[in-house]
This record gives structure tokens, sequence and C-alpha cells, in this order.
């Protein structure tokens, strides 16, 4: 199976997506502050500064994903399993941002997100768990034979 490839190329869109939200949420904050637009009597100071720093955070949190899975890609061994949870985490974001943007942009980000929410999950699928280590023979015979010191 093609892991590697598709882990670096869902690293690379993660990465590319990060970028994207950020600037697009840095854009709204400036259209927001200097608009002068509020909803519901809340400071625009405070609106746009909100907008700037969810933007961030959620881009840092896209960028932090995809170099979970560039670095998966680079070494081609399963995640760990807080990685594997971040990657799981970053799925479920974006089938729920995917649900969302269909009535919000359109279907045209529907199926860009879901593109990335199948490459996350085809890398999580590619690079499975491994399971522990089994002991050889030898050491369990090794074992049982052993003196119990209770």
């Amino acid at each position: 199976m093609a892991r590697r490839p598709v882990a670096a190329i869902a690293a690379v869109t993660l990465m590319f997506e990060a970028v994207g939200i950020a600037l697009l949420n840095w854009i709204l904050g400036l259209v927001v502050d200097r608009q002068q637009m509020s909803m519901g009597g809340l400071d625009t100071d405070a609106m746009s500064i909100g907008t700037w720093v969810a933007g961030g955070l959620l881009g840092l949190y896209l960028l932090v994903c995809g170099v979970v899975l560039l670095r998966t890609a680079v070494r081609d061994r399963a995640p760990g399993r807080l990685a594997r949870i971040l990657l799981v985490t970053c799925a479920v974001v974006h089938g729920l941002v995917g649900a969302f943007a269909v009535g919000l942009v359109g279907w045209p980000a529907f199926a860009f997100l879901m593109v990335v929410l199948g490459l996350i999950v085809l890398s999580l699928l590619g690079y499975e768990a491994e399971p522990p280590a089994e002991p050889s023979a030898e050491t369990a015979a090794g074992a049982q034979d052993a003196p119990n010191p209770a």
C-alpha cells in the first residue's frame, strides 16, 4: 500500500489548510475592525481579536497535525498513542466542519474537507498500531523456570 505518499500528501494539505485558515481569519478580523461591525452589542475590538486568536489557534492545531503526519511519513512508522488521538480529533473536526460548510460555503468546500478527512483516515488505517511483541519461547521458558520470590 502507498501509505507514505498518502501521509505526506495529507501532511502538506493540512499545512496549506492551516495557513489558509489563519489568513482567512486575519482578513475577517480586519474587516470587522475596519467596518466597526457589531453583533448583539459586542465590542468590535473584542470580536476582531477573538477572530484572530481563534484563527491562530485553529491554524496552529492544523499545523501540528500536519507535522505529526509528515513525521509519520518520513519515519514510515505508526504514530504514537497521543499522535493517533490528535489525528482522530482532526478527522472528527474535518467531518463536523464539512457538515457545516455545506450550508454556509457550499459543496466545493464540503468536497475539499471530505478529501482531507479521507486522507487522514487513510493515513491512520495505513499505519495501524502495532500489537505488543509476544515473548519468545526461550524467554517464556526462562520465566517459568525462575524461582518465585514471594
